[in-house]
Formats: C-alpha cells, structure tokens, sequence
C-alpha cells in the first residue's frame, strides 16, 4: 500500500508552486508503487543481456604449412601464394633432384628455334597451365600465359660443348616466372648437392670446360631478383613489370618429335593442347637454328638477334633510349634496326665504331663487335655472358657481310 505524503503550501501560494506541488506527489507515489517502498521485498524484472561472443580466429596457412605440404601433385596453392625456400616444395617434378624431365600433370617441355646464349648452358624449359585455361596466339608480340600458369628453365653447364647429356654437365640454377594475381613474380634457385634453393643476391659459380679445344675457364653469374628485371622488364603507361621472353611464334613455331615418333608443328600441339586460341600457322613467322645451315641466313641471323637483344632493345625495353629495336619483325634494311645507325651511349670501344651496323662490313659493325667484348661496360649482352659465343659470333658478322652496302651511306 503506498504510503501518503502531505505537502503543506501557503494559501497564498502561487498557481506554479501548486502544479510543481503536484508533480512532487506523482512522482513519490509512482517510485512507491514501483518497489521504491521499504515494504517491497520482491526483486525488479530486469531481461538479462545476452553475452558478447567473439567470432574465432581464424589464422591463414603459413608459409611452412604451405610450402611443406607433401603432394603427389602440383602444389599450386604454394606457386599462387608463397616463395618457398625449396624448389621441391612446389612439386613440378616427379624426382625433384631432376628438374630436366619427367614433369608433373600438366608440365610441358617446350623448346624454342633459337636461344639466348648463356656460357654453353643447356637449357631445359617447361610451362604449367592450370586446367581449363589458355592464351592467345599472337604473331609479333610476346604471348603471355594466363594467371596461375608457371615457367621453368633449368641451366646446366656442360664440361665439354661437343657433348650432351645428363653425364657430362652440372645442374646450375632453375628459374621460375609465376604468373601471380599481381603480376609475374621471379625466382631463381641454386642447386647444390641434388638441392635447389632460393637465392635473393645472386651467386657466382666457377667453372671449367671444354670449348673447340680450348679449356675455358669462368664464372658464372646467377642474376640477383633485381638483375632479373634487366631482361624481363617491360614499361608500360610507365609501370614496369616482369614479362616472359621466349614465348614468341617465330620461336615457337618449329616441329617437334613426340615419344610416339610423331612428328608435330608445336604451337599446333599447344593449340590441341587447348592452351594456344586464335592460332593462324598458315602466317605464322618462323626462325631458325643458328647453326641450320639449310635454311635462310637472314632468319637464321634475325632469330638470334631478336631472342638475345630484343627484349632490350624495344620500345618498351631496358634499352628504348638506344632507339635501336631488334625484334624479329623490324624490318632489317631500317635505321632503327642499325643500319648506319648511330649509338647515343657507347664511346665506339677499344676501335672505335661508329655505327650499328656497317653493310656489308660486319667488322666495322657495333653489334658485331660487342658480342666479342667480354668488359663489363662493353659487353652485349650486358649480363647473362661471361664467354664469346664463337658460333654466335660468326652467324652475325656472315649475315652483316652479306648485307649489300646500298642499304645506307655509313659516312
């Protein structure tokens, strides 16, 4: 029962003091009706709050969870994501102290009409793509593989250059280009005691071998991440990023032999293969072996030239300030190919030149005479060589001589 409060006000009081008068009594004799009164002992209701309840945390993969996972398959979560310490962790091969053969689904061992020389090493390359995926044929530009794909080459420098095989040379370095969600990334590996791991800085790593008789000896240069970017480094809306060299048609574009003894056109096989849309063999471009005596000198020359100098010498390459572009779609009788041309950063070298190249006088060419400079200011090219590539050399100073000195007026 709520107790009664008698407020006691002045007749004379004002209409304001008895309406404030008034709410004083509502007021107390609410808070007594709500339990306030010491005659209430029942406890208020009161709806409880329900508890804060964290989501669990949940932490990524590490790299080690990664990398480590054992795999009878292609580890793409690791290519995707990390840069593992092992070239094993990622799973390409089958023995995984062999990176020469024997890849795992889907690797594929490529092979290129003419190669980037690198001190007589052999080379052995194979492309990843994931299922379901491919890329567009293009007949001059670089052709660029889809995200998720992978490059490996492999170097192995042989004791003697007149010999092959697996006997007479020693496992180098293997390079990836993983085609990540942000861009291309570059590893480089070094393999020691049937082991590859990763290398940052680079390395120098002597070696002897026998070249023509004669015993030469060197070091050779494992390009640091930074290095790497020389070669690989594409500008574009002035962005630059790492972008794959060999993967060109006239490159590509050569018959292969099958383990069945057939005999195929290969960009043919990546198009069956389903990574290779939109192809056009019938005008695909198409080089040659250096040393391929029975086919055309100016392809077999333009070849070499383009997969050693071009990816430098390109609009968009180390070397655009040169003005010199070397691709092998460049038309060769042009002053921007070199004819007559001259270099705005080289001081001629030790006898002194002054052009590109001379027609018909592939002595008296620059291109011709850097391949021969072995100083690291005059070199070409300017890393990746540490010998003279005798056969190289002779194929460009034949192709200069052959050129008819009407071209241009080298005065």
């Amino acid at each position: 029962m709520p107790q009664k409060y008698i407020v006691s006000l002045p007749c004379t009081s004002s209409k304001k003091a008895r309406f404030a008068s008034i709410v004083v009594l509502l007021s107390l004799s609410c808070f007594s009706g709500c339990g306030g009164g010491s005659n209430d002992t029942s406890a208020p209701s009161v709806t409880p709050t329900p508890p804060i309840v964290s989501p669990p945390t949940i932490n990524p993969p590490s790299k080690d969870e990664i990398c480590n996972s054992q795999t009878t398959e292609v580890n793409w979560q690791a290519l995707m994501n990390k840069d593992c310490d092992d070239l094993a962790d990622y799973s390409l091969f089958i023995d995984p102290s062999n990176p020469t053969a024997s890849p795992r689904t889907p690797g594929y061992l490529y092979q290129l009409s003419t190669e980037l020389f690198s001190n007589y090493a052999s080379k052995y390359r194979f492309l990843f793509i994931p299922q379901g995926l491919s890329f567009n044929y293009q007949a001059n530009e670089r052709m660029t593989p889809p995200v998720g794909s992978v490059l490996v080459k492999t170097f192995a420098l042989p004791y003697d250059t007149s010999l092959s095989g697996s006997e007479n040379e020693i496992l180098i370095e293997t390079r990836l280009l993983i085609h990540r969600e942000t861009g291309w990334t570059a590893l480089t590996y070094q393999w020691k005691n049937q082991q590859a791991t990763l290398l940052v800085a680079g390395a120098n790593i002597k070696h002897e071998m026998n070249n023509q008789g004669e015993a030469i000896q060197f070091e050779y240069h494992i390009p640091s991440k930074a290095e790497c970017k020389i070669c690989h480094q594409l500008v574009s809306q002035q962005t630059s990023q790492i972008m794959p060299i060999g993967l060109k048609a006239h490159a590509l574009n050569r018959s292969i032999t099958l383990t069945n003894g057939q005999t195929i056109n290969q960009l043919q096989l990546l198009e069956n293969k389903g990574w290779l849309q939109q192809l056009q063999l019938a005008d695909a471009p198409q080089s040659f072996a250096l040393n391929d005596n029975t086919q055309d000198l100016t392809a077999r020359a333009k070849g070499y030239i383009d997969i050693n100098c071009a990816h430098c010498h390109n609009p968009q390459g180390f070397a655009s300030i040169s003005g010199l572009r070397l691709g092998f779609d460049v038309d060769h009788t042009t002053f921007e190919y070199g004819i007559c041309k001259q270099p705005p950063g080289w001081d001629g070298g030790p006898n002194g030149l002054a052009y590109d190249i001379v027609p018909g006088n592939g002595d008296r060419s620059i291109i011709h005479e850097r391949q021969i400079l072995s100083s690291a200011k005059d070199r070409m090219p300017p890393i990746g060589r540490e010998v003279v590539h005798q056969e190289g050399v002779a194929l460009i100073k034949q192709w200069i001589d052959s050129l008819p000195p009407s071209l241009g007026n080298c005065q």
